[in-house]
């Protein structure tokens, strides 16, 4: 776990302004910036998790190519086929540094993130709660920032129940 970088969010958004000239025809939503390192204060693993609300992710596809001659690799996740999402990272599978989620407008967890965001840019208090859980899960399953599995599983039941809450506060 390392210590909030004021830097991320300019590091947010040098890839927005790279990425978005590429994705704007099929973007339903501005590009944002989520996760921990999204959340001033907060711990987090390094890497920029950046979310695209498409209406079709199809089209997206096409542009694998275009992404790749800026940095941008496909990494898809598990579920990704299913959940009809794309992920993308750079600049490699092994060590990235930003993660793209490309999803479809009907992917109902793309709301969830951002709410979750909101509160706790809102409330520092749960952000810091959410640190200490980051940061025992990072001491218990390791700090790499690329071996999530055990690392996401650990912390997924606390997420979900801010998450609910996060969501009755949105307008």
């Amino acid at each position: 776990m390392f210590p909030y970088d004021p830097d991320w969010a300019s590091s947010f958004e040098r890839e927005r302004l790279r990425v978005t000239p590429i994705l704007r025809p099929y973007l339903i939503e501005p590009l944002e910036h989520i996760g921990s390192t999204s959340v001033s204060g907060l711990v987090a693993k390094p890497i920029i998790d950046m979310l695209a609300v498409v209406e079709d992710i199809s089209p997206v596809i096409a542009e694998e190519d275009s992404l790749r001659q800026i940095g941008w690799l496909l990494a898809p996740e598990p579920a990704d086929d299913i959940e009809r999402r794309l992920s993308f990272c750079t600049p490699s599978r092994e060590i990235r540094t930003h993660h793209l989620h490309v999803v479809e407008r009907e992917f109902s967890e793309w709301r969830g993130w951002l709410a979750f965001r909101n509160y706790l840019r809102r409330r520092p208090d749960v952000a810091q709660e959410y640190g200490e859980v980051k940061s025992r899960l990072a001491i218990e399953h390791g700090s790499d920032p690329n071996e999530r599995d055990e690392y996401r599983a650990g912390k997924a039941d606390w997420v979900s129940a801010v998450t609910q809450r996060a969501l009755e506060c949105e307008p």
